[in-house]
């Protein structure tokens, strides 16, 4: 069988680790793009591959496209390659507006197109554990804290790092959401780089989310309440404890977590999806069901300026 032909459009920081991880792959890295030709140039060199110096070019050189380019791009160039037949793996988030991300996920549908969407967290060993263990759960809390990352400031912290948890809350609860607070400030960005939201769903369950990008440490946290348990979970260091009630105490063991690079494996389901037309864990309607949720927030913290 063909090896599928792979490329990546955007080499920035996180492009580039796409490119590596299709280099490795079973799959064949045939080009990269990038509007700065002479980092296209620095990145295909790297990983033995073609840099095109056109979205044309580059087009007719693969079949499937990782698209990792500032986020305000994401749909111009998603709808160009998906009018190509090209099957796309889109940085989060989808798009700016829920609009164009309900415009791409139907255009990749229509065309029979593979549209995953990275929302890498999906691919963390630690939700696999999480998921295992879940049956009913009541009451969520994350965490996600960086410090200033000086790329993906075009965006505030809600659609650049709160969208992960929200995408994997919706995943795990599966119920509309009933009702939205949130609050958030702007302190090195125009747009908020802290933010705190508290979500209620129709099915009773409340998750209280909070993500800043100006936090001396890196933190990715969940924990998870359910009537037989309480799960806390930390995606970064893919490790966990289990807290269960036994008679009148409450006993807590390790997660036992078979670690692995997220990023990898979300490179290697994409490969899987565009060679077997298999649907992917996070699809374009997905995101864009997170993202809606996600300007939805924003509204709500604006609304309190």
């Amino acid at each position: 069988m063909k090896a599928l032909r792979v490329g990546v459009v955007g080499v920035g920081h996180i492009g580039s680790n796409h490119a590596r991880l299709y280099a490795e792959s079973p799959a064949e890295l045939t080009a990269v793009y990038d509007v700065d030709l002479i980092r296209g140039r620095h990145i295909a060199s790297k990983y033995r591959t073609v840099a095109a110096k056109s979205l044309a070019e580059f087009a007719d050189l693969v079949d499937a496209v990782s698209v990792a380019t500032p986020t305000n791009t994401h749909y111009e160039i998603a709808r160009e390659l998906l009018g190509l037949g090209k099957h796309l793996l889109v940085e989060k988030p989808i798009a700016e507006n829920t609009g164009h991300a309900s415009e791409l996920a139907e255009l990749a549908e229509k065309n029979g197109l593979i549209l995953q969407i990275g929302h890498v967290e999906r691919f963390n060993p630690v939700l696999a554990a999480l998921e295992a263990r879940l049956s009913h759960p009541r009451f969520i809390e994350a965490h996600r804290l960086s410090p200033y990352p000086g790329r993906s400031t075009d965006i505030g912290v809600v659609l650049d790092l709160m969208i992960h948890d929200l995408e994997i809350i919706l995943h795990l609860v599966r119920s509309p959401v009933q009702s939205i607070d949130a609050v958030g400030v702007p302190v090195l960005s125009r747009s908020e780089d802290i933010a705190n939201a508290r979500l209620r769903f129709e099915n009773g369950c409340v998750a209280n989310i909070t993500s800043s990008r100006i936090s001396p440490e890196r933190m990715r946290k969940i924990r998870v309440f359910q009537e037989d348990a309480y799960l806390s979970l930390d995606y970064q260091n893919q490790t966990g404890e289990i807290y269960r009630k036994v008679e009148d105490k409450i006993v807590r063991a390790e997660v036992e977590i078979e670690q692995g690079e997220p990023l990898k494996r979300q490179t290697a389901a994409f490969i899987e999806c565009a060679s077997t037309g298999r649907q992917p864990k996070v699809s374009g309607f997905q995101a864009t069901a997170a993202l809606d949720l996600a300007v939805k927030i924003t509204k709500k913290i604006a609304l309190r300026d």
